[in-house]
């Protein structure tokens, strides 16, 4: 876990209050004075509350959104590596992503008819739904006929499918019952070790974030207030609002 896949630098992005009638001069700075490597590999845990910032820097770092200041630089440690970097994303509302009329197995095979043809696509997403754990006799219904659960499964594999190497994972489990959420995060875990993949996990929560995270980076109002190992965080929190955070953790078994 030695080379950086993201530096990030004095990153800020700001965004301009708006009033009925025009923008006012008032400028409101979802995230400020950001700066933070992400090895490759490594498991990023992302936490704070609602509104702090998280889903933002995520979607900076994916390229959905443009900085206001400052630099995201992918592979800094390797000469001309930008291009290498391919990203993707699993939201908290796992039908968000999803066209309601498809069969989960073309969900799973859309991002790949833009390089395969329709049965090599398919191909390849049955291999994605057999890793995220999706029955075979379920792989032609449709999303709305799955629970929470197997929706982000579908989801997961969706992601899977465009090989990517990071992966941001906004709330991945925040809607879903206590013992679903465990087995999400063992798969995640398993699949993270057989791709060799780098997850952003994005989450409210720090004793879901302790299972997974190497490192936990804690964000207070568009600041990134510390950032460490994750047992470390756990036995010697530098900051107030860690110790505040730890203090109000619920416990999950894995």
């Amino acid at each position: 876990m030695d080379e950086r896949l993201i530096e990030v630098r004095d990153l800020d992005k700001v965004y301009q209050a708006k009033s009925f009638f025009k923008t006012s001069g008032q400028a409101n700075f979802a995230n400020q004075g950001i700066n933070i490597d992400i090895y490759q590999g490594e498991v990023l845990g992302l936490v704070g509350e609602s509104g702090s910032g998280k889903s933002t820097l995520g979607r900076l770092l994916l390229g959905f959104e443009k900085s206001t200041s400052g630099q995201i630089n992918y592979f800094p440690d390797q000469e001309g590596s930008q291009a290498d970097f391919s990203p993707q994303i699993v939201f908290q509302n796992n039908l968000a992503a999803m066209n309601p009329q498809l069969s989960v197995l073309d969900v799973v095979a859309e991002p790949l008819l833009r390089s395969q043809s329709k049965a090599e696509a398919r191909e390849a997403a049955k291999t994605y739904l057999n890793q995220v754990g999706i029955p075979e006799d379920k792989w032609t219904h449709r999303p709305r006929s799955f629970s929470g659960g197997q929706l982000q499964r579908v989801n997961i594999a969706r992601a899977l499918a465009d090989q990517p190497n990071f992966i941001v994972l906004d709330e991945p489990v925040s809607a879903l019952d206590v013992s679903v959420q465990a087995s999400i995060i063992n798969l995640l875990m398993d699949l993270q070790e057989d791709h060799q993949l780098t997850y952003l996990f994005i989450t409210h929560d720090l004793s879901i974030a302790r299972v997974i995270s190497d490192r936990i980076a804690v964000m207070k109002e568009g600041h990134l207030v510390e950032v460490q190992a994750t047992e470390a965080l756990f036995e010697n929190p530098q900051e107030a609002y860690t110790r505040d955070l730890l203090a109000a953790i619920p416990s999950l078994k894995v």
